[in-house]
């Protein structure tokens, strides 16, 4: 099929081969992105998910992108399974097979699953690896080199049958203060006082519960943080705001250290542990020392972090030009809230007391949690979306992707609920998004015959000057402009939102410009003027959903039979007259109302059993699922039409909240923009009133 894109420098998405490998280039703009390393005792769920890897790989793609006047980006996005330490030894010991299986076995799942969500890694690799092992031995020496580490001896349980010391989670037995069976925890699920192994009355070694374990004495060394804490709030006051860090536990929107164990002064911190599967502790030459940490290893806490340079190693043999390259490489670090200490603190302390020069974080980007219907995910009571299961629901990863980044929870907990997702895709991909899309691309193929009109406008950037669709023109450059601040500035949640107010401006172009046979009848070039317009909107709209759904930009595509492009920061006539589309079809399919009840009885989210507090507890957990069992009863009586117009209701408040942001910092709005957003809201939300009232 003939195709007629206009020829210009940049207009073209522009990605490395396949197989090409990435480098930094001095003097260019070089991202280095790593997502928090899941670890390998068990499948990610779906916060997991959200709250690391899918955003990364979005930021990932949108930075591959080189948006028109923005050339020579070089970007790497490097994950991999964490796998040393005493979960892995834990979970191998319950299913009888060596802790190297057990990573192999985990390590596969995660692929599959990221595989499935379309996540791109440039690299997944893992930490049970030579360049792992001799990257994190060559730290610790430079750490030991530099006098910043110390030995400390404090009493460790002991198996006397196994004649080893075992690791807190390898200890059971009866809490002293409820007499509640503690397991495998550091806190007693009866009356959730923290507990010391030490303490427990009658306890056993999880290997084998005839043996004797007692306390001994062990030797480890300690990284001396205390000593390096004036550097490092240095590095952390100067940092946070040059790479405009999301607000997290660490450091708040005020650039105020909000860190308990920052305020209160940071202490040594262990380095090493009485385990087998792990990073050997290398011989520092001092012979007292080294005697004392045979048969040691690396605390997994100190080398998982050290796994972000030692994939990189794994992906090129010239990893050292993007970690040991401060001045010219931006180190982007995805992760949930609770991992910001070790990413914000604790690494950064690593490697400044290691002395060299290496690349250090630029942006963190946190979240709070992705909870499940009401309650929290579980895999023991099998509640919520574990691994590759979200396929099972026959649903495309685009449509996931797509309900994950529209609730990821950027300022505060957010809910996973199979209702709102239901009415995500029918209410906004389906009657907002795919509607543009297919609407606008059978117009073609039906009225002309798949060929795209001359609508008399030249190549290049459309003028709004003088020009009838003054309005929409105008409109659709802020919404770019907006599009491309909130990427650039990690707002991944307003990008996808402002992508869904282009197409909603689309729909509403063609709703005004009256596009039909009549307007065909009547006056054909104005008719052929719209379609060819809609058209470059659409062939817009591929670039900018690229990073959020990279299934629907490659169907997209396909259907308009056009390349990849660049995010422009203008409309403009690309798609040219003579260019003939491909077979126009439905980006998205509705789903049956129905098939919310059908996913929340499979996979755990109807009803879960209340939680009873237990003795010496406050009565909150139990509060706290009364009201999930409520609002899982709201959800269930709520119709599908109320569902779907709360969807709409929600899409328009995200449009006037990003107009009135807009209209704060001076930014000019088109003519009534916001009065003809607010007023749409209004009527929105007076529908929604009527129809809740018939339920």
């Amino acid at each position: 099929m003939s195709q007629k894109i206009r020829q210009a420098e940049g207009l073209l998405r522009d990605l490395p081969g396949k197989g090409q490998t990435v480098l930094p280039k001095d003097g260019e703009t070089n991202v280095l992105i790593t997502s928090a390393l899941p670890y390998c005792n068990n499948v990610p769920h779906l916060g997991n998910i959200i709250g690391s890897t899918l955003s990364a790989d979005v930021f990932s793609r949108r930075r591959n992108e080189l948006h028109i006047g923005t050339r020579n980006r070089r970007t790497l996005y490097v994950c991999g399974t964490d796998e040393y330490g005493t979960a892995t030894e834990t979970q191998a010991l319950k299913e009888n097979i060596t802790p190297k299986a057990l990573c192999d076995k985990y390590h596969d799942l995660h692929r599959e699953t990221y595989d499935w969500f379309d996540i791109g890694f440039d690299i997944f690799g893992r930490t049970s690896t030579p360049h792992h092992t001799e990257i994190s031995q060559d730290i610790y020496l430079h750490l030991s080199k530099n006098g910043l580490l110390e030995k400390q001896v404090k009493d460790q349980t002991y198996c006397e049958g196994c004649q080893r010391f075992l690791a807190d989670r390898l200890v059971e037995g009866t809490c002293p203060n409820c007499g509640y069976e503690a397991r495998n925890r550091n806190q007693c699920d009866g009356c959730s006082r923290t507990l010391d192994p030490l303490d427990l009355i009658s306890p056993r070694c999880q290997r084998n519960k005839t043996h004797t374990v007692t306390a001994r004495p062990s030797s480890h060394m300690y990284v001396r943080l205390n000593a390096i804490q004036p550097q490092l709030e240095d590095w952390l006051l100067k940092t946070w705001k040059v790479g405009k860090w999301s607000p997290n536990a660490v450091i708040n929107a005020d650039g105020d250290i909000i860190d308990a164990r920052l305020r209160g002064g940071l202490r040594p911190s262990p380095v090493t542990r009485d385990l087998v599967w792990g990073v050997p502790v290398p011989t520092t030459g001092n012979a007292d020392e080294d005697e004392e940490m045979k048969d040691k290893v690396l605390y997994v806490w100190f080398d998982a972090p050290i796994g972000y340079p030692s994939i990189t190693a794994n992906y090129t043999s010239e990893w050292r030009r993007w970690w040991f390259n401060r001045n010219n490489v931006k180190l982007y670090q995805f992760m949930g809230k609770d991992n910001a200490y070790f990413h914000s603190v604790f690494f950064p302390s690593v490697q400044l007391g290691d002395g060299r020069d290496w690349t250090m974080l630029h942006h963190i980007s946190t979240t709070e949690f992705l909870n499940y219907e009401g309650g929290k995910f579980s895999k023991s009571r099998n509640r919520g979306v574990f691994g590759p299961a979200a396929k099972e629901t026959g649903v495309s990863s685009s449509v996931w992707r797509y309900y994950l980044l529209s609730t990821r929870p950027e300022n505060s907990d957010s809910m996973f609920s199979w209702s709102e997702f239901v009415s995500a895709n029918n209410g906004v991909l389906l009657n907002n998004f795919g509607n543009f899309v297919n609407r606008a691309l059978k117009f073609v193929s039906a009225k002309y015959d798949g060929e795209v009109p001359d609508g008399g406008d030249s190549p290049g950037v459309l003028s709004s000057e003088g020009d009838p669709d003054q309005a929409f023109i105008t409109e659709v450059n802020t919404l770019l402009t907006s599009y491309l601040e909130a990427m650039d500035s990690v707002k991944l949640r307003l990008g996808l939102q402002t992508v869904m107010q282009l197409s909603a401006r689309g729909n509403l172009y063609l709703q005004q410009s009256g596009l039909g046979n009549a307007l065909l009848a009547d006056d054909s070039k104005r008719c052929a003027q719209v379609v060819n317009r809609a058209l470059n909107l659409i062939y817009i709209l591929s670039a900018v959903v690229y990073p959020f759904m990279p299934g629907t930009s490659d169907a997209i595509l396909l259907q308009m039979n056009a390349p990849a492009r660049a995010v422009p920061s203008e409309l403009s006539h690309d798609v040219l007259p003579g260019h003939r589309i491909g077979t126009p079809a439905h980006l998205f399919k509705k789903i049956e109302e129905k098939q919310a009840d059908i996913w929340r009885q499979k996979f755990g989210g109807a009803a879960p059993p209340a939680e009873v507090a237990p003795a010496g507890a406050s009565k909150r957990k139990a509060g706290t699922a009364k009201k999930a069992m409520t609002m899982i009863s709201d959800d269930a009586v709520r119709s599908k039409a109320v569902l779907e117009l709360e969807a709409q209701v929600k899409t328009q408040g995200d449009i006037v909240r990003a107009l009135k942001e807009k209209q704060k910092k001076q930014v000019q709005l088109g003519e009534g923009e916001l009065s003809n957003a607010l007023a749409e809201l209004l009527r929105l939300k007076a529908v929604l009133t009527k129809e809740q009232a018939k339920n």
